[in-house]
């Protein structure tokens, strides 16, 4: 097939947050966003003539719960492709009932395993989507199926990432800069090359680091831990390297602006919040979210221990950040939240509620302490 055979042939500002007091921020925004809608968002439904028959590869466990909420909100019909593990509907932290009913009552489900190709091809072939959003793919042969299944495919909207970008020392990333083949994203970047040469009309969303509320990966709840016990927090080198952070909720918003929109045919766009970080402004910001007095910091030199197979940062340590003026001028997309005001909602939402993904692990933190304190 033609997917498959295409397969084969295939500078830096001070952080905004430095000065953080460690004061409780206000939640009025938060209080606003009871029912969320992005900002900009559509508050009629799509007209009959406009909705589209979408299906959301994934859509059970972080980016997806969003997106395809929003994605019902503006009348369209949403299957969710997954293996059937996780329950296809659960309620979200600060959705009301009504909302959850509604959206429940119309989603739809295809139960199957992405990696039975067959199944793939046979069963999107027979349903005919008209857009299909990818947000769990990570290699292109996972992808070739789904294209070859669906001929009149309308748009295939990727979630890729901004890790596959080469190691720079001039930053922010665009999206024309160099990539790593080597990367461990290099699964995405060669989903992307694929969707060059398929002819299929397609767009891919790099996001830098993705935070919210429900976040599997340990981002802003690696901070609420250490904060919540009182305890130092650890920040490899001198604390200065300057990352970035999206809201999951502008995130959905992005790919959201993507669909059926002309200026994104076959184009690539970072997606994350508008202003950069420290480590240790970050620190301060997790902290200012969650009500926390100022925390302690403790830099160390991660050359000096030995963590084994633990991790024992949840960021790379260096600087590592994106451009995302591509998509403010072509989407006209603008985050609705400012870091200390999406790490409020996270959690207000999230941790602050008692829920987290990953029990606490001070293992390495104690690691670096015992040995601080070894050396006063």
């Amino acid at each position: 097939m033609a997917a498959v055979a295409s397969l084969k042939s295939s500078l830096l500002l001070p952080s905004p947050l430095s000065d953080f007091s460690g004061a409780a921020v206000s939640i009025s925004a938060q209080n606003r966003r009871k029912s969320w809608q992005p900002r900009g968002a559509r508050m009629q439904v799509a007209a009959a003539s406009d909705s589209k028959n979408i299906l959301v590869m994934g859509g059970t466990r972080f980016i997806g719960l969003f997106l395809s909420r929003q994605l019902i909100k503006e009348g369209h019909q949403v299957t969710l492709f997954t293996r059937g593990k996780a329950p296809i509907t659960k309620q979200l932290p600060g959705e009301s009932d009504a909302e959850y009913a509604e959206f429940s009552s119309k989603v739809l489900h295809l139960k199957g395993d992405r990696q039975d190709f067959d199944f793939v091809k046979t069963n999107l072939s027979a349903k005919g989507f008209d857009v299909v959003y990818d947000i769990n793919g990570r290699e292109a042969t996972e992808v070739a199926p789904i294209l070859d299944a669906l001929p009149n495919l309308e748009q295939f909207i990727y979630c890729s990432s901004a890790g596959v970008y080469l190691k720079s020392d001039l930053l922010p990333h665009f999206e024309t800069d160099a990539v790593d083949p080597k990367s461990r994203h290099k699964g995405k970047l060669e989903t992307e090359s694929l969707l060059e040469t398929s002819g299929v009309n397609w767009t891919s969303i790099r996001p830098v680091y993705i935070y919210g509320p429900l976040n599997y990966n340990p981002v802003e709840e690696w901070f609420f831990h250490r904060l919540k016990a009182g305890r130092p927090i650890p920040i490899p080198g001198a604390g200065n390297q300057i990352t970035q952070l999206g809201h999951v909720k502008d995130l959905a918003e992005a790919f959201i602006k993507v669909l059926g929109n002309p200026k994104a045919s076959k184009q690539v766009y970072n997606i994350s919040g508008a202003k950069y970080v420290t480590f240790d402004g970050l620190a301060r910001a997790c902290a200012k979210a969650g009500g926390f007095p100022e925390p302690e910091i403790v830099h160390y030199n991660p050359k000096d221990f030995d963590f084994g197979k633990k991790k024992a940062f949840p960021f790379r340590d260096q600087h590592f950040f994106a451009s995302v003026e591509k998509a403010s001028k072509d989407l006209g997309i603008t985050p609705a939240f400012d870091l200390v005001e999406g790490l409020t909602d996270s959690y207000n939402l999230d941790f602050g509620q008692g829920t987290f993904r990953k029990e606490a692990d001070f293992t390495t933190d104690d690691m670096i302490l015992g040995k601080k304190l070894a050396t006063v």
